[in-house]
């Protein structure tokens, strides 16, 4: 938290661009990560593409649960593009500069796609339970009709979580320093540079930011809980059984990995620690790399329409 001394200066000239500390100096070292996140980039890209397009284009996956997952993958490309392309073109540039304006348009979609990535992995969780609890009924309970409004109502709880954090760092005066001690712009570096005292600001972020995240982790958590008791108790070894189980330890991963570093970086106060960077790199560049592998990986389904959506647009052949 900022002292509580430091009061806002009468007078003081506004801060129009931010430096970047970057990831590294090293000129080598830079270079060697230059590769690893590009190849990382050139993956999350094709890999969540492959996803979309292939529940577009199969007809065997029409269920919730496809539809949902199409979205997350659009969702993991967005994210990975607001920081990654820039943090790629500034391993080459001496002097990392953002706009003051470009930094809060980074800050807002940051907030927006990961809030919004949130709350669908929430609509997941439920869509997991009409299917488990109620098969009879799921078609009904999960149309498609509702499913759209679910991701609708995603996607408007992260533009108006990500509003909040806008309006909370744009009424701040910026007027001394201008370096942020990392490779993209955050609220959490860019609080700690503002001329004001920042306590009750950082008090509402941690709230609208660390706090849901907590809640919303260990809600999904005792979900998922609850559905493999389920699954274990009511039901037999059959294949339908181990696809369902499957399909929850895929999930659960998911949430282990979206909310753990969004913990770790927003549930606390906003003071610098040494394993900031590297949070944040797994969070903005790696996670989403981490879905279509994960996704693909454990669902049999979706492995083989991909070989064929493969095999028929790629190789050119039928089947």
């Amino acid at each position: 938290m900022k002292e509580s001394e430091k009061m806002e200066p009468t007078n003081y000239t506004r801060v129009t661009e931010f430096v970047l500390t970057g990831l590294s100096q090293t000129r080598e070292v830079q270079l060697v990560l230059f590769v690893i996140f590009l190849s990382f980039y050139l993956f999350i890209l094709p890999g969540n593409i492959l996803i979309i397009c292939t529940i577009r284009l199969d007809p065997h996956l029409t269920s919730p649960m496809y539809f949902l997952l199409a979205n997350l993958a659009f969702l993991d490309i967005w994210y990975s593009s607001i920081t990654a392309p820039k943090m790629l073109v500034d391993f080459f540039v001496e002097r990392k500069i953002i706009s003051f304006g470009g930094c809060i348009a980074q800050l807002f979609f940051l907030h927006f796609v990961g809030a919004s990535e949130m709350f669908l992995l929430t609509v997941m969780a439920f869509d997991r339970y009409a299917a488990i609890c109620r098969p009879l009924h799921y078609a009904t309970i999960m149309n498609r009709r509702l499913c759209c409004i679910l991701v609708a109502l995603s996607w408007i709880g992260g533009f108006i979580h990500s509003m909040i954090q806008v309006a909370l760092i744009v009424r701040l005066p910026f007027c001394g320093p201008n370096e942020l001690d990392s490779y993209f712009c955050d609220i959490t570096q860019v609080v700690r540079i503002a001329c004001a005292n920042t306590f009750l600001e950082e008090l509402v972020m941690i709230f609208s930011s660390g706090l849901i995240s907590v809640v919303c982790f260990i809600a999904l958590l005792m979900s998922y809980a609850f559905l493999l008791a389920m699954l274990k108790k009511h039901s037999g070894s059959g294949e339908s059984t181990s696809r369902a189980m499957s399909t929850c330890y895929s999930h659960i991963t998911i949430v282990v990995l979206m909310f753990g570093p969004s913990i770790y970086i927003y549930a606390r106060p906003f003071d610098a620690f040494s394993l900031d960077k590297v949070v944040s790199v797994f969070h903005t560049v790696i996670f989403p790399l981490l879905n279509p592998i994960i996704y693909t990986l454990r669902n049999k389904e979706v492995k083989t329409a991909m070989r064929k959506l493969v095999n028929r647009y790629i190789f050119c052949k039928e089947k």
